[in-house]
């Protein structure tokens, strides 16, 4: 990624790109993509150096939820669902031996509500539906 950044931005100000008139949008078009190559490795950089500092605990029952719980909710209709609260890379989906595990930031409204909850605990997610009220089954 960075040198797919710092090739954009050698593309942008090569002498190639300079405008041969008015219309001519080749040197700001690849300035626009040098600038998003580089905040997209920004992005990834802040995102490495989050997970690797992410300390794995220990998580019981009797634990609150934190970041690198696993917590598995179960809705109204008995239906369960499994997230993993991380600190980046909220909407992925990971497997967990063959189960589908959604990972959740605290960011997210999910995550507010997840933070700090216990194991029993009842948390309610608003949203275009309305109101849905979920269990918190399990957490580890």
């Amino acid at each position: 990624m960075r040198k797919a950044a710092y090739d954009a931005a050698a593309a942008a100000t090569h002498a190639e790109a300079k405008p041969e008139n008015d219309k001519d949008t080749r040197a700001l078009e690849a300035s626009y993509l040098a600038a998003g190559q580089a905040e997209r490795v920004r992005e990834l950089e802040t995102a490495l150096k989050l997970l690797v500092g992410l300390e794995l605990r220990d998580i019981g029952a009797a634990t609150p939820i934190c970041a690198s719980a696993i917590i598995t909710l179960e809705d109204d209709d008995g239906a369960r669902t499994m997230f993993f609260m991380s600190p980046h890379g909220g909407g992925v989906r990971l497997d967990l031996e063959g189960t589908s595990v959604q990972v959740v930031t605290p960011q997210s409204p999910l995550g507010k509500a997840l933070l700090g909850r216990l194991h029993g605990d009842v948390i309610e997610l608003r949203g275009k539906s309305g109101v849905r009220e979920m269990t918190i089954v399990d957490v580890y």
